[in-house]
């Protein structure tokens, strides 16, 4: 069986779901198709996380959100994209995962796989992609990496209580879990191939980090990077020379990369230095008619140029192409 939409949209996080209420308002008929669950990459945030923007940046559909600080964190933002998806009755279809698009523009099929194993086909005119980049995390390259201690998502300090934990990275998310690991009760190393820790780290963890490496409660090593994880060690490379160190669990954090395999599978374009997609840069539609990329991936590897706040206005853009063209 196979159901007919207008539009098809390939992710359900924030930028999705903008794209989803920008087509609805204009009266296409669409559908979202989201792998995880809604906010599926908010929601592998850590549990603590706190946004570093305000509440009304992250706002989608012209629906206020609300915060009980300053900065939004997880849970405020997961239940208020919780609310706007119920509030405008978009269609999202959950833990279904796009196997492959075939056909044309006005004439697509798009063949999908569900959480139960059942084959789904859907034709559509129209496709978006916002796929996001947090699914693909940049790899260390260095043997051992395939152990289940070498994790590359942060999720909560506890289960590494009195425990040798390796964090690798010196951005936001390495600073906020070394630190939270720290006061969890871990025995804590920073390594990073940098001189110091990242000028882009908030500005109420950076000092603070660094205070910690000062002090010397948490080690760190700069101008250093990882050789090998070994079982209940890892080798890393320093100015100083190769050291050994005890180690129990490694957090890899060095960044993430919108799945690229996935997009050039679809027939995107990429620039072969930036892997950027080729689109047009007042509708975002990319070289394959018919199918628009919204949110980072527009970017390709530049992630740090497309957040939520910015990211979230590529559904105007694209609804609005794709309304006057039906």
């Amino acid at each position: 069986m196979s159901e007919t939409f207008d539009a098809l949209v390939v992710g359900a996080g924030p930028t999705g779901l903008a794209c989803g209420i920008e087509l609805k308002n204009r009266g296409v008929k669409t559908v979202l198709i989201e792998k995880g669950c809604v906010v599926n990459s908010i929601y592998h945030y850590p549990t603590n996380m706190t946004f570093f923007t305000t509440p009304e940046l992250l706002e989608i559909g012209n629906i206020p959100m609300t915060s009980l600080n300053d900065k939004p964190n997880r849970t405020e933002a997961l239940k208020y994209y919780r609310k706007v998806a119920d509030h405008f009755h978009l269609d999202v279809r959950q833990y279904e995962k796009v196997d492959r698009i075939a056909g044309e523009d006005n004439r697509f099929e798009v063949f999908t796989t569900d959480r139960l194993g059942c084959g789904h086909i859907y034709l559509v005119r129209k496709i978006v992609l916002a796929t996001g980049y947090y699914d693909v995390p940049n790899r260390l390259n260095v043997p051992g990496e395939e152990l289940e201690k070498c994790l590359h998502y942060y999720k909560e300090p506890h289960p590494y209580y009195n425990h040798d934990v390796a964090v690798i990275g010196a951005k936001n998310s390495a600073a906020i879990a070394a630190l939270e690991l720290y006061w969890t009760g871990a025995r804590v190393t920073l390594i990073h191939r940098g001189a110091g820790i990242s000028s882009k780290v908030k500005y109420w963890i950076k000092p603070n980090i660094e205070n910690r490496i000062k002090n010397e409660e948490v080690h760190g090593y700069f101008h250093s990077r990882v050789l090998e994880i070994l079982p209940d060690s890892i080798r890393i490379a320093t100015p100083e020379g190769e050291r050994e160190l005890k180690n129990d669990f490694v957090f890899a954090l060095i960044g993430y990369q919108p799945d690229l395999t996935f997009l050039n599978a679809t027939g995107i374009v990429l620039e072969p230095h930036t892997q950027r997609p080729r689109t047009n840069p007042e509708t975002l539609e990319s070289d394959r008619a018919g199918v628009y990329l919204a949110g980072v991936i527009v970017a390709g590897m530049h992630t740090n140029e497309i957040f939520i706040e910015n990211g979230r206005f590529h559904g105007a853009m694209i609804a609005q192409s794709i309304a006057a063209r039906l």
